[in-house]
């Protein structure tokens, strides 16, 4: 079965976002899985809890890192600066969705939905904790940096025609 066109451009034109929130989801399944099978392995809860996160966290920054932002280095400074940076946001984030959690429901908005105490909370923090993890990775993290020296022939001379003083001046 073929989808329309439109369907397929808009998937297309909007690759990254639909990566993401892909990976996003396998994230989540991944996190949520490793949790029951830590606590399944008679782990307590709270090193379950902190366990899951870093399989969570572990297979974000790869999928992350490969495929939606195509950070394609493999130079161990440019993965630690790029891992540490990630885990950095991630815990930002994190700390950010906790207080904002506990303003809401104090604000009101921790009432039962559709049986669980807090949901509406909860799926407020969640999207803006998704929508700054994005931002934090796209434009912190996994950024396309320049090259640190000139290209050859750019700004109309080549490597060589001048001295270190005299490119210094330009």
């Amino acid at each position: 079965m073929q989808m329309p066109m439109n369907i397929k451009e808009t998937i297309a034109n909007n690759r990254e976002t639909v990566l993401y929130l892909a990976f996003g989801a396998l994230t989540t399944l991944i996190s949520w899985g490793s949790y029951s099978l830590f606590v399944l392995l008679g782990v307590d809860l709270n090193t379950s809890n902190i366990l899951s996160w870093v399989c969570g966290v572990s297979f974000a920054f790869v999928t992350n890192k490969w495929f939606v932002f195509e950070s394609k280095s493999t130079e161990t400074s440019v993965v630690a600066t790029e891992l540490g940076s990630f885990i950095m946001g991630r815990i930002a984030t994190g700390v950010l969705a906790i207080v904002m959690f506990s303003i809401l429901v104090a604000g009101g908005m921790g009432g039962n939905f559709m049986g669980i105490d807090g949901l509406p909370a909860r799926v407020i923090t969640s999207g803006v904790e998704i929508v700054l993890n994005w931002g934090i990775s796209k434009y912190l993290v996994f950024t396309k940096k320049l090259p640190r020296t000139a290209p050859e022939g750019a700004y109309g001379y080549t490597p060589g025609e001048y001295t270190s003083k005299e490119t210094d001046d330009l």
